[in-house]
């Protein structure tokens, strides 16, 4: 999958013009890249036109229109796009009570070491996560991580060819499994090269 140039943006005037209906899409199309493990974690995958969207959202918002200040945006999401044969995701811890999620999180430390994702008749794939910074201390973790999970080629063309995928936590403070829904599954697979 490749990644964003400035030439797969839209301009600042394009974009408000479009903005209703490209939403509408993107939206829809989020619907099949989110998964929940529990109740109150979930990965959101990410993939060109998720990431499309968040750039021509933060241009807008910041009013960026500037050679650099595009690139630099473009510089900042197109790592979490997939390379292929690999799923990145961005994983939330979710508890919409404050002080409930502030417990959780400190119970919840190392959480994202514990994520992974199995594809049917193989090991699980552990999270590689936050390499661009760490997101936890001693007494807590994030409620925001991001992740990168990497394929063998068997698992991409098991995944291309049907194969159930499962996703799970394995933390001491949360345990949790789910078999992917066809649809999320069939969009991860568009990923795979």
């Amino acid at each position: 999958m490749g990644k964003l140039s400035r030439e797969d943006l839209y301009s600042l005037e394009k974009y408000v013009a479009i903005r209703s209906d490209f939403r509408a899409n993107v939206m829809e199309h989020k619907k099949h890249r989110r998964v929940a493990i529990g109740d109150h974690a979930a990965l959101y995958f990410e993939d060109a036109l998720t990431m499309q969207y968040q750039v021509q959202e933060m241009l807008r918002l910041e009013r960026i229109f500037e050679p650099e200040g595009i690139q630099d945006e473009l510089d900042v999401y197109n790592p979490l796009i997939p390379d292929g044969s690999n799923w990145k995701a961005t994983f939330m811890v979710e508890y919409e009570d404050e002080k409930e999620r502030k417990q959780a999180l400190g119970r919840l430390v190392g959480v994202e070491k514990a994520v992974w994702m199995q594809v049917e008749g193989f090991d699980k794939i552990f999270a590689i996560a936050n390499e661009d910074l760490e997101r936890e201390t001693e007494d807590k973790t994030a409620a925001v991580h991001f992740m990168r999970f990497e394929l063998s080629p068997g698992m991409v063309t098991a995944v291309k060819q049907g194969a159930t995928v499962s996703a799970g936590i394995d933390h001491p403070a949360y345990h949790e499994k789910t078999e992917l829904p066809q649809a999320v599954r069939n969009s991860l697979a568009s990923d795979l090269i």
